[in-house]
């Protein structure tokens, strides 16, 4: 019988602190070059809704860190895929910035996350193997890309792959850019099993030559701030370029290697980073099969969640599922394209049959 390899499960965290747009007022932003930035705060906000969509973003307590919110979604998607933890070949868990404790300026990967989260689950078995996955935003599909490797390869039968950021505690509140960012935590259960469907297509790219630095991490705007501390920074002009050029050529690329025609792809789940960058990102990738896009191909989580990097895709995913997005199901049989863009730069893309 042919093995296919599925999403048998998955869970997911959404911190309670609601940070809306207005909770911006107080805030001094400059320019880079630590002048005072020219429109007041309730314009920015008001621009700053046009071009991303964001609304609000959520934002962990100040006792949480990556790695607990990552054990959070983790046991949510163990209980729903309804297995016993040992039986876990790899715990695969893809963030940037490790824990990052409230007030502190270091990163902890010591131990690596994977290995906190195996620790916090109390799993026995040795043989389960639990490493970090450093790759931007599109962290999470590629560790649902190399669970499939694994399970192909016959090194593994069901692998935990999460998702999890904490990016309220790397932002400068003097760049305009930190109301993008948010906190969360999405994890799945990847397994080989007889059932129809599962992964049909995967695509990956790095882009370095001139990319390398679009996101980096650099110095406070504010001048009088320790030169020392940095924040996670980037190029957004450059980023919205490259996504736009790059993804959608990712996606066909993709779907044509699953021999899926575009009429059968039901969702499009993107990496929710700016909902204009998105939105012309579908745009393009329907525009190479002189279509339009369909209503409600893309659901949205950013509105209401903002960009929290490597666990946008799996929350939405989750969410998706759940039944917990307005207007938006998934059915049976039904082809998702799975999509991301982030730091590296990297780009990736899953063709998946539910």
């Amino acid at each position: 019988k042919k093995m296919n390899i599925k999403i048998t499960g998955s869970g997911s965290y959404i911190p309670t602190e609601v940070v809306s747009n207005v909770d911006f007022a107080k805030h001094v932003f400059l320019n880079d070059d630590g002048t005072p930035f020219p429109h007041p705060n309730d314009v920015v906000a008001e621009k700053f809704l046009e071009i991303t969509g964001i609304q609000e973003r959520r934002y962990v307590t100040d006792d949480l860190n990556t790695s607990d919110i990552a054990t959070i979604a983790a046991r949510k998607a163990i209980a729903d895929a309804g297995i016993d933890p040992e039986t876990l070949d790899y715990i695969i868990f893809a963030h940037n910035f490790g824990n990052v404790k409230k007030g502190a300026i270091q990163t902890d990967i010591l131990p690596s996350l994977a290995t906190r989260v195996k620790f916090d689950l109390r799993i026995k078995n040795p043989k389960c193997v639990a490493y970090d996955m450093l790759f931007g935003c599109p962290g999470w599909v590629e560790g649902v890309i190399q669970a499939q490797a694994f399970i192909k390869a016959g090194m593994a039968k069901k692998c935990l792959v999460i998702g999890a950021e904490t990016l309220s505690r790397v932002v400068d509140l003097h760049d305009r850019d930190s109301m993008i960012y948010s906190d969360g935590a999405g994890a799945t259960i990847i397994e080989a099993t007889e059932d129809e469907g599962g992964i049909l297509a995967h695509e990956t790219a790095t882009f370095t030559y001139d990319e390398a630095y679009y996101l980096f991490f650099g110095n406070s705007f504010n001048k009088d701030h320790d030169p020392d501390v940095r924040y996670i920074k980037m190029h957004g002009r450059k980023i919205y370029e490259f996504a736009l050029s790059q993804v959608p050529k990712a996606m066909a690329s993709c779907l044509e290697k699953s021999g899926i025609d575009i009429s059968e792809v039901k969702k499009v789940l993107i990496h929710q980073a700016n909902e204009k960058m998105d939105e012309a990102i579908i745009q393009r990738f329907y525009k190479q099969y002189k279509q339009t896009p369909p209503e409600g191909i893309m659901p949205m989580s950013i509105h209401k969640l903002g960009n929290s990097s490597v666990a946008t895709v799996p929350t939405l995913y989750d969410s998706l599922v759940k039944g917990r997005i307005e207007n938006q199901e998934l059915h049976k049989g039904d082809v998702i394209i799975f999509a991301s863009v982030g730091a590296g730069m990297n780009i990736n893309a899953i063709v998946y049959r539910m």
